[in-house]
């Protein structure tokens, strides 16, 4: 027996990285998933984003665990696309019982030299899109009346400032105030609320040459090993970084009857990062 057993994830961001990963955890617990990705590049970001070979990647994994999963390729700031998503969700596997609105993208600039284009994009995906997410799905959840749970990923650069990136940390502290009031709204459905905070995690989104220079303005052409050397005095614990596993742990607990009253809560996942 399963923790989610019976119940329905429906995941942004799932191609790769945290996403996949949350997908594939909560899968081995039982649920099936409803996957969306935008497997598209996005003009401001300078890496390379996920592509559908990876969120197919994320079905095969998912189906590979005997679990089903409908996969959609939609824009997080495409409210219609990702209502299709939720509805065909529902049509095919029956319910939704938890949101993880996880998608996000990463960006660095100093403020007074990003972009008008570079703002604006930070703010429709990290914090606008996780908005549009959970009012295209989270209907489902109020509709079943069995309650169920909702986690935003927000980030620790909402609780600790680092230089560089004030659209990114303004876009995940948002999502804190905007956790507490839906937590407010939708505890009379009994469905909980709640954001999870990582530290720096070893993904695509940080592991590739934009973050090593900003991470290593010292150095021309910095490698993995010159940004993990940065990246260990970030935390607390000796590591320079998390595991996307370390956060899909956290949103089990989070969504699993073992947090059944855990809601309008920060869940912090640092190495000891605010220390």
């Amino acid at each position: 027996m399963g923790k989610l057993d019976g119940k329905v994830a429906f995941i942004t961001g799932a191609a790769r990285g945290q996403g996949r990963s949350h997908a594939l955890e909560l899968a081995k617990e039982g649920a099936d998933i409803i996957a969306v990705d935008a497997c598209r590049q996005i003009d401001t970001v300078p890496y390379s984003t996920a592509t559908p070979d990876d969120l197919a990647e994320t079905v095969r994994q998912v189906e590979a665990l005997d679990r089903r999963i409908l996969a959609s390729e939609v824009d997080i700031r495409d409210f219609d696309g990702l209502k299709r998503a939720a509805d065909d969700g529902v049509a095919a596997l029956g319910r939704i019982d938890i949101v993880l609105a996880n998608a996000g993208i990463s960006t660095m600039a100093p403020t007074l030299e990003m972009t008008d284009e570079m703002w604006t994009t930070m703010i429709d995906v990290n914090l606008t899109g996780q908005w549009r997410t959970v009012k295209a799905a989270v209907p489902h959840i109020v509709a079943g009346g069995r309650g169920g749970s909702v986690v935003l990923t927000s980030s620790l650069a909402a609780l600790w400032a680092n230089e560089n990136i004030a659209h990114y940390s303004a876009a995940k502290a948002g999502l804190v105030g905007f956790m507490r009031v839906l937590a407010k709204e939708l505890a009379p459905e009994s469905i909980r609320v709640n954001t999870v905070h990582p530290t720096t995690v070893a993904t695509d989104m940080i592991l590739n040459d934009a973050t090593y220079r900003l991470f290593r303005p010292d150095l021309e052409n910095p490698t993995l090993e010159d940004f993990n050397e940065a990246a260990r005095t970030l935390n607390a614990l000796p590591i320079p970084a998390i595991e996307s596993v370390d956060i899909s742990n956290a949103i089990l607990y989070l969504v699993s009857d073992d947090g059944r009253y855990v809601t309008g809560t920060q869940h912090v996942v640092d190495a000891g990062g605010r220390l």
